[in-house]
Protein backbone atom coordinates (compact mmCIF):
# COMPACT_ATOMS: atom_id res chain seq x y z
CA UNK A 1 0.00 0.00 0.00
CA UNK A 2 3.36 2.18 0.63
CA UNK A 3 4.27 1.68 -2.66
CA UNK A 4 1.11 2.63 -4.33
CA UNK A 5 0.72 6.25 -2.49
CA UNK A 6 -0.96 4.32 0.75
CA UNK A 7 -4.15 4.90 -0.12
CA UNK A 8 -6.87 1.83 -0.62
CA UNK A 9 -8.18 2.79 -4.16
CA UNK A 10 -10.84 -0.24 -4.06
CA UNK A 11 -13.07 1.53 -1.82
CA UNK A 12 -12.74 4.75 -3.63
CA UNK A 13 -13.44 3.13 -6.88
CA UNK A 14 -16.39 1.12 -5.54
CA UNK A 15 -18.38 3.74 -4.48
CA UNK A 16 -18.04 5.78 -8.04
CA UNK A 17 -18.91 2.44 -9.63
CA UNK A 18 -22.33 1.70 -7.43
CA UNK A 19 -23.25 5.94 -8.01
CA UNK A 20 -22.67 5.41 -11.99
CA UNK A 21 -25.18 2.15 -12.15
CA UNK A 22 -27.85 3.83 -10.13
CA UNK A 23 -27.60 6.52 -12.50
CA UNK A 24 -27.25 4.33 -15.19
CA UNK A 25 -30.25 2.44 -14.04
CA UNK A 26 -32.40 5.49 -12.79
CA UNK A 27 -31.69 6.58 -16.65
CA UNK A 28 -32.67 3.45 -18.23
CA UNK A 29 -35.10 2.26 -16.19
CA UNK A 30 -37.27 4.85 -14.67
CA UNK A 31 -40.05 3.42 -13.42
CA UNK A 32 -38.43 0.28 -11.57
CA UNK A 33 -37.41 2.23 -8.75
CA UNK A 34 -34.13 0.66 -8.28
CA UNK A 35 -32.04 1.94 -5.34
CA UNK A 36 -28.16 0.56 -5.49
CA UNK A 37 -26.94 -1.00 -2.10
CA UNK A 38 -22.54 -2.34 -1.72
CA UNK A 39 -20.66 -4.88 0.17
CA UNK A 40 -17.44 -5.50 0.98
CA UNK A 41 -16.43 -9.36 1.61
CA UNK A 42 -13.12 -7.88 3.48
CA UNK A 43 -13.68 -4.17 4.27
CA UNK A 44 -16.70 -1.71 5.54
CA UNK A 45 -19.60 -2.22 4.38
CA UNK A 46 -19.74 -5.66 4.60
CA UNK A 47 -21.78 -7.59 2.43
CA UNK A 48 -24.28 -8.37 5.76
CA UNK A 49 -24.01 -4.46 6.24
CA UNK A 50 -25.02 -4.04 2.46
CA UNK A 51 -28.37 -6.59 2.91
CA UNK A 52 -29.09 -4.98 6.31
CA UNK A 53 -29.18 -1.44 5.23
CA UNK A 54 -31.65 -2.80 2.59
CA UNK A 55 -34.18 -4.49 5.24
CA UNK A 56 -34.22 -1.01 7.11
CA UNK A 57 -35.46 0.84 3.82
CA UNK A 58 -38.26 -1.59 3.58
CA UNK A 59 -36.61 -3.46 0.83
CA UNK A 60 -38.00 -6.80 0.48
CA UNK A 61 -36.64 -7.71 -3.64
CA UNK A 62 -33.35 -7.78 -4.81
CA UNK A 63 -31.15 -8.70 -7.24
CA UNK A 64 -27.26 -9.18 -6.31
CA UNK A 65 -24.06 -8.40 -9.24
CA UNK A 66 -20.79 -8.97 -8.28
CA UNK A 67 -17.95 -6.63 -9.80
CA UNK A 68 -16.31 -9.57 -11.24
CA UNK A 69 -17.39 -10.87 -14.71
CA UNK A 70 -16.04 -13.95 -14.47
CA UNK A 71 -18.15 -16.94 -11.74
CA UNK A 72 -15.98 -19.34 -9.07
CA UNK A 73 -17.42 -21.04 -6.54
CA UNK A 74 -14.26 -19.68 -4.70
CA UNK A 75 -14.99 -15.84 -5.49
CA UNK A 76 -17.68 -14.49 -6.73
CA UNK A 77 -20.13 -17.98 -5.29
CA UNK A 78 -18.82 -16.79 -1.77
CA UNK A 79 -20.41 -13.23 -2.03
CA UNK A 80 -23.64 -15.01 -3.32
CA UNK A 81 -23.84 -17.35 -0.18
CA UNK A 82 -23.32 -14.42 2.27
CA UNK A 83 -25.36 -12.37 0.98
CA UNK A 84 -28.22 -15.37 0.28
CA UNK A 85 -28.12 -15.82 3.57
CA UNK A 86 -27.61 -12.34 5.15
CA UNK A 87 -31.12 -11.65 3.21
CA UNK A 88 -32.87 -14.59 4.21
CA UNK A 89 -32.56 -13.88 7.64
CA UNK A 90 -33.76 -10.01 6.79
CA UNK A 91 -36.86 -11.55 5.17
CA UNK A 92 -35.42 -10.20 1.39
CA UNK A 93 -36.22 -12.51 -1.37
CA UNK A 94 -32.51 -11.74 -3.23
CA UNK A 95 -31.71 -13.71 -6.82
CA UNK A 96 -28.33 -12.95 -8.23
CA UNK A 97 -26.37 -12.39 -11.80
CA UNK A 98 -23.62 -15.31 -11.26
CA UNK A 99 -21.63 -13.83 -14.26
CA UNK A 100 -21.60 -12.11 -17.11
CA UNK A 101 -18.42 -12.83 -19.15
CA UNK A 102 -19.49 -12.47 -22.67
CA UNK A 103 -21.65 -9.65 -22.30
CA UNK A 104 -21.30 -8.07 -26.24
CA UNK A 105 -20.48 -4.43 -24.16
CA UNK A 106 -18.07 -5.91 -22.13
CA UNK A 107 -15.89 -7.57 -24.96
CA UNK A 108 -16.38 -4.12 -26.65
CA UNK A 109 -15.14 -2.61 -23.82
CA UNK A 110 -12.36 -4.69 -23.16
CA UNK A 111 -11.59 -5.09 -26.72
CA UNK A 112 -11.35 -0.97 -27.16
CA UNK A 113 -8.71 -1.31 -24.28
CA UNK A 114 -6.69 -3.67 -26.21
CA UNK A 115 -6.65 -2.02 -29.31
CA UNK A 116 -6.32 1.50 -27.64
CA UNK A 117 -3.15 0.20 -25.80
CA UNK A 118 -1.65 -1.82 -28.82
CA UNK A 119 -1.35 1.64 -30.77
CA UNK A 120 0.45 2.96 -28.08
CA UNK A 121 3.39 0.58 -29.04
CA UNK A 122 3.73 2.60 -32.42
CA UNK A 123 5.77 2.14 -34.47
CA UNK A 124 6.30 -1.57 -33.43
CA UNK A 125 3.97 -3.62 -35.62
CA UNK A 126 0.90 -5.27 -33.84
CA UNK A 127 2.18 -8.65 -34.94
CA UNK A 128 5.28 -8.09 -32.94
CA UNK A 129 3.47 -7.22 -29.97
CA UNK A 130 2.71 -10.27 -27.62
CA UNK A 131 -0.75 -10.62 -26.14
CA UNK A 132 -1.54 -11.33 -22.30
CA UNK A 133 -4.21 -11.94 -20.76
CA UNK A 134 -4.81 -12.16 -16.97
CA UNK A 135 -7.04 -12.66 -14.27
CA UNK A 136 -6.86 -13.83 -9.96
CA UNK A 137 -5.55 -17.38 -9.88
CA UNK A 138 -7.22 -19.29 -7.45
CA UNK A 139 -6.33 -22.80 -5.32
CA UNK A 140 -5.92 -25.37 -8.89
CA UNK A 141 -8.14 -27.75 -6.56
CA UNK A 142 -11.28 -26.14 -8.58
CA UNK A 143 -10.11 -27.90 -11.78
CA UNK A 144 -11.05 -30.95 -9.91
CA UNK A 145 -14.45 -29.19 -9.20
CA UNK A 146 -15.30 -28.51 -12.93
CA UNK A 147 -15.76 -25.08 -11.80
CA UNK A 148 -16.14 -22.76 -14.77
CA UNK A 149 -14.05 -20.20 -14.15
CA UNK A 150 -10.62 -20.98 -16.15
CA UNK A 151 -12.99 -21.70 -19.27
CA UNK A 152 -15.25 -18.54 -18.64
CA UNK A 153 -12.01 -16.16 -18.67
CA UNK A 154 -10.54 -18.25 -21.91
CA UNK A 155 -14.05 -17.66 -23.45
CA UNK A 156 -13.44 -13.98 -22.98
CA UNK A 157 -9.75 -13.73 -24.14
CA UNK A 158 -11.33 -15.46 -27.40
CA UNK A 159 -13.70 -13.25 -27.74
CA UNK A 160 -11.59 -10.34 -27.52
CA UNK A 161 -8.62 -11.90 -29.97
CA UNK A 162 -11.69 -12.56 -32.42
CA UNK A 163 -12.88 -9.03 -32.39
CA UNK A 164 -9.09 -7.71 -32.45
CA UNK A 165 -8.09 -9.67 -34.46
CA UNK A 166 -4.63 -10.89 -32.28
CA UNK A 167 -2.63 -13.75 -34.23
CA UNK A 168 -0.59 -13.76 -30.95
CA UNK A 169 -2.08 -14.12 -27.43
CA UNK A 170 -2.21 -15.88 -24.29
CA UNK A 171 -3.24 -16.39 -20.44
CA UNK A 172 -1.25 -16.50 -17.60
CA UNK A 173 -2.74 -16.24 -13.87
CA UNK A 174 -1.59 -13.66 -10.84
CA UNK A 175 -2.04 -12.54 -7.28
CA UNK A 176 -1.74 -15.96 -6.39
CA UNK A 177 -2.17 -16.74 -2.17
CA UNK A 178 0.65 -17.21 -0.03
CA UNK A 179 -0.36 -20.71 0.90
CA UNK A 180 0.82 -24.41 0.69
CA UNK A 181 -1.47 -25.92 -1.38
CA UNK A 182 -0.59 -24.91 -5.19
CA UNK A 183 -2.49 -22.09 -7.19
CA UNK A 184 -3.49 -22.14 -11.09
CA UNK A 185 -0.71 -21.24 -13.24
CA UNK A 186 1.96 -20.19 -15.20
CA UNK A 187 1.68 -16.67 -13.49
CA UNK A 188 2.57 -13.67 -14.81
CA UNK A 189 5.98 -12.98 -13.77
CA UNK A 190 7.17 -16.48 -14.91
CA UNK A 191 5.19 -16.12 -18.02
CA UNK A 192 7.00 -13.22 -18.69
CA UNK A 193 10.19 -14.45 -18.28
CA UNK A 194 9.16 -17.15 -20.96
CA UNK A 195 7.98 -14.94 -23.32
CA UNK A 196 11.38 -13.33 -22.85
CA UNK A 197 13.18 -16.21 -23.49
CA UNK A 198 11.43 -17.11 -26.79
CA UNK A 199 12.39 -13.48 -28.09
CA UNK A 200 9.24 -11.47 -27.21
CA UNK A 201 10.93 -8.00 -26.70
CA UNK A 202 6.95 -6.15 -26.89
CA UNK A 203 4.01 -7.38 -24.19
CA UNK A 204 0.45 -6.13 -23.38
CA UNK A 205 -1.40 -7.19 -20.29
CA UNK A 206 -4.90 -7.07 -20.14
CA UNK A 207 -6.26 -7.95 -16.57
CA UNK A 208 -9.50 -9.75 -17.86
CA UNK A 209 -10.40 -10.61 -14.88
CA UNK A 210 -10.74 -7.18 -12.91
CA UNK A 211 -12.53 -4.04 -13.40
CA UNK A 212 -10.71 -1.36 -11.83
CA UNK A 213 -7.67 0.11 -9.95
CA UNK A 214 -6.60 -1.43 -7.00
CA UNK A 215 -3.71 -3.21 -5.60
CA UNK A 216 -3.28 -6.15 -7.91
CA UNK A 217 -3.32 -3.85 -10.70
CA UNK A 218 -1.26 -1.11 -9.30
CA UNK A 219 1.46 -3.16 -7.56
CA UNK A 220 1.08 -6.55 -8.84
CA UNK A 221 1.17 -5.53 -12.05
CA UNK A 222 2.71 -2.05 -12.19
CA UNK A 223 5.63 -2.25 -10.34
CA UNK A 224 6.02 -6.08 -9.36
CA UNK A 225 5.57 -6.65 -13.04
CA UNK A 226 7.16 -3.71 -14.60
CA UNK A 227 9.97 -4.72 -11.90
CA UNK A 228 10.55 -8.16 -13.60
CA UNK A 229 9.81 -6.93 -17.34
CA UNK A 230 12.67 -4.01 -17.10
CA UNK A 231 15.37 -6.62 -15.65
CA UNK A 232 15.06 -8.78 -18.27
CA UNK A 233 14.63 -6.66 -21.06
CA UNK A 234 10.63 -6.44 -21.86
CA UNK A 235 8.71 -3.42 -23.11
CA UNK A 236 5.62 -4.11 -21.18
CA UNK A 237 2.38 -2.03 -20.79
CA UNK A 238 -1.40 -2.69 -19.94
CA UNK A 239 -4.26 -1.90 -20.42
CA UNK A 240 -6.82 0.64 -18.85
CA UNK A 241 -8.97 -0.97 -16.02
CA UNK A 242 -12.65 -0.74 -17.13
CA UNK A 243 -13.92 1.97 -13.61
CA UNK A 244 -16.49 3.99 -14.69
CA UNK A 245 -16.58 3.17 -17.98
CA UNK A 246 -20.18 3.93 -19.41
CA UNK A 247 -20.33 0.39 -21.72
CA UNK A 248 -19.28 -1.65 -18.23
CA UNK A 249 -22.05 0.36 -16.06
CA UNK A 250 -24.33 -0.99 -19.23
CA UNK A 251 -23.24 -4.50 -18.51
CA UNK A 252 -24.34 -4.25 -15.02
CA UNK A 253 -27.56 -2.25 -15.71
CA UNK A 254 -28.76 -4.96 -18.49
CA UNK A 255 -27.65 -7.63 -16.32
CA UNK A 256 -29.25 -6.43 -13.29
CA UNK A 257 -32.35 -5.73 -15.31
CA UNK A 258 -32.75 -8.96 -16.64
CA UNK A 259 -32.43 -10.61 -13.54
CA UNK A 260 -34.91 -8.90 -11.91
CA UNK A 261 -37.64 -9.18 -14.82
CA UNK A 262 -36.57 -13.11 -14.50
CA UNK A 263 -36.76 -12.93 -11.33
CA UNK A 264 -40.61 -11.47 -11.38
CA UNK A 265 -42.12 -14.06 -14.00
CA UNK A 266 -40.78 -17.04 -12.63
CA UNK A 267 -42.94 -16.20 -9.87
CA UNK A 268 -46.01 -15.51 -11.03
CA UNK A 269 -45.48 -19.20 -12.68
CA UNK A 270 -48.23 -21.62 -10.34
Amino acid sequence: YEAIGGLFPLRRNTDAQTAALQQALDASFPEAGYRCYQGLKHAQPFIEDGVRAMAEDGIRHAVGIVLAPHYSAMSVGQYIQRAQAAAEDAGIEMSFVESYHDHPLLIEALSDRVERALRGFEPVPREDVRVMFTAHSLPARILAMNDPYPEQLLETSRLIADRVGLAAWQFAWQSAGATPEPWLGPDVLEALKTLRKEGASHVLVSPIGFVSDHLEILYDLDIEAQAVASEIGLKLARTDMLNTDPLYISVLADRVHRKRVQAWEEAQRP
